[in-house]
């Protein structure tokens, strides 16, 4: 019998997952906690197994070689930083992801960091907690009219803050690699070069995939070149952001403020310089979840499996890494 296995999650019980497997007629097992992401317990896991389930698993080139005949991992997220595409093509495993199914809730996320930290409304919030009724301690205060707003990677996700942003008044621009500055995206947005676009718009959120070349795309070089009132607002990757240089230019007064969901180190210290920055709303995490979302994105991800492991091609629609092949763009 075939057999599908939840190596780790990030849902604390794979009932859910079970009983699509076991009406598929395919056996099932998981396992769950921080020790089972490593490549060892991966691999003792998946003896023989058909089909891998992952959160946050490490499936380096390691595990495809000690596993010949694994026909498929099924990422519950969208980006896939933590499997080795490579060498799953090289064994003939099949790597699949769900695009899509955070676009509302992340994009969601994403306009409300921008907004909480435009209206520093964590800041005036913590200062009524603690008996303090004065707005005026964090003017300046910010209004959307009169802003623009730029969205870097254009995909599913980016599209919807765009869209989102533009309904709530922010003039917005956008740079993905796949736009030539001086043109237009469909729905009527200005494509700019990278560097411009950083350098000019006053909200400047990030929505790309985690790829060599988008490592630290916002670095300390980019960040001098910001304007003094921009803001940073990160939903994609934390390692698009170098996080530290980020801190320094708030401590230093160079940026208006921030608004973080993903970190280059998860969980983050709470010694972290991000977290002592001033003018920053961080979340842990969270913004690629909803009680909908969740749903969704469980039942595309085994179904991905299941359909891998019994021959079939993908019914969801959900596979943007095939044999190698990556997503353009890249949440959770």
């Amino acid at each position: 019998m075939a057999k599908i296995v939840v190596t780790d999650s990030d849902f604390g019980d794979s009932q859910f997952e079970r009983e699509m497997v076991e009406a598929a007629g395919i056996q099932f097992a998981a396992f769950n906690g921080e020790e089972a992401r490593s490549p060892q317990q991966i691999i003792a896991h998946l003896k023989g197994a058909d089909g891998a389930i992952t959160s946050y698993g490490s499936y380096t080139a390691e595990v495809f070689q000690a596993l010949p005949g694994l026909k498929v991992v099924s990422k519950t997220g969208t980006g896939v930083d933590n499997i080795d595409v490579a060498a799953a093509t090289a064994n003939g495993t099949v790597v699949c992801n769900v695009p899509g199914y955070g676009t509302e809730v992340v994009s969601d996320h994403a306009i409300a960091l921008a907004l909480c930290v435009l209206r520093r409304i964590n800041e005036i919030d913590a200062d009524m907690r603690a008996g303090i009724w004065d707005f005026r301690r964090h003017r300046p205060l910010g209004q959307v009219s009169g802003r623009s707003f730029g969205v870097v990677g254009y995909g599913h996700i980016g599209q919807a803050v765009a869209r989102k942003a533009k309904g709530l008044g922010f003039n917005v621009v956008v740079w993905d690699r796949k736009g030539q500055p001086g043109t237009t995206t469909p729905e009527g947005f200005p494509y700019m070069a990278l560097d411009a676009l950083i350098a000019q718009a006053d909200v400047v959120s990030f929505h790309t995939a985690l790829v060599p070349e988008t490592h630290h795309l916002l670095n300390a070089q980019r960040i001098a070149t910001m304007k003094p009132d921009a803001v940073v607002i990160n939903t994609s990757r934390g390692a698009v952001v170098d996080t530290d240089a980020l801190a320094q230019a708030l401590r230093q007064g160079r940026l208006w403020g921030a608004g973080l969901d993903v970190f280059e180190e998860e969980p983050v210290s709470p010694d972290a310089a991000i977290c002592h920055a001033p003018h920053t709303v961080l979340t842990s995490h969270a913004a690629y979840w909803s009680e909908e979302s969740a749903v969704e994105l469980r039942r595309r991800c085994t179904q991905n499996a299941i359909d891998v492991v019994l021959g079939r091609r993908c019914t969801q629609n959900a596979i943007d890494v095939v044999l190698g092949r990556r997503p353009e763009s890249s949440v959770n």
